[in-house]
């Protein structure tokens, strides 16, 4: 009875972590773009984050916000993946993925903002991009943001 009783328990993580990766992948996906990753490591390093995530998941605490919580793995392994010497490339202007095809005077206009967005944060060293990102696109208030990155929250208002 304990063998079945174990195994629902293992089967219920398992399916709530594959529903969890699936409503949060697309944002790591984003953050790890934002914070410099090349386009064509991105989708191994969010996989990279994932099987981290899937270590931590029992530390996963589903009262508090998911996204900072992931936030900071996907700044830990952007910060690991850009110390290394053959992903010191410029990141690609294009920032965020578009989905929907707006007409291509449109489509100009949001490139070129984009570009702008992308050199601008690459002026910021990945510490203080980092709070930005989350605070500025995706919202997190800094005391989170401090908990999330494991800073002093002044040194998280300092960096922002």
């Amino acid at each position: 009875m304990t063998d079945r009783r174990t195994s629902t328990q293992a089967s219920t993580m398992q399916d709530a972590f594959r529903v969890f990766f699936e409503e949060h992948f697309d944002y790591v996906y984003r953050s790890l773009r934002r914070l410099g990753v090349e386009e064509r490591d991105l989708e191994d390093v969010t996989h990279d984050v994932f099987f981290e995530v899937h270590a931590a998941w029992s530390r996963f605490d589903a009262s508090r916000p998911a996204k900072p919580w992931l936030f900071a793995f996907a700044f830990r392994f952007a910060s690991d993946y850009r110390r290394l010497a053959r992903h010191r490339a410029v990141p690609t202007a294009d920032m965020d993925l578009v989905h929907d095809r707006p007409g291509a005077d449109v489509a100009l206009d949001d490139a070129a903002k984009r570009d702008l967005v992308a050199r601008a944060l690459e002026t910021l060293d990945l510490d203080r991009r980092a709070v930005l990102i989350l605070h500025d696109v995706d919202e997190v208030p800094v005391p989170e943001i401090a908990a999330a990155l494991g800073i002093p929250l002044n040194t998280a208002y300092s960096r922002l």
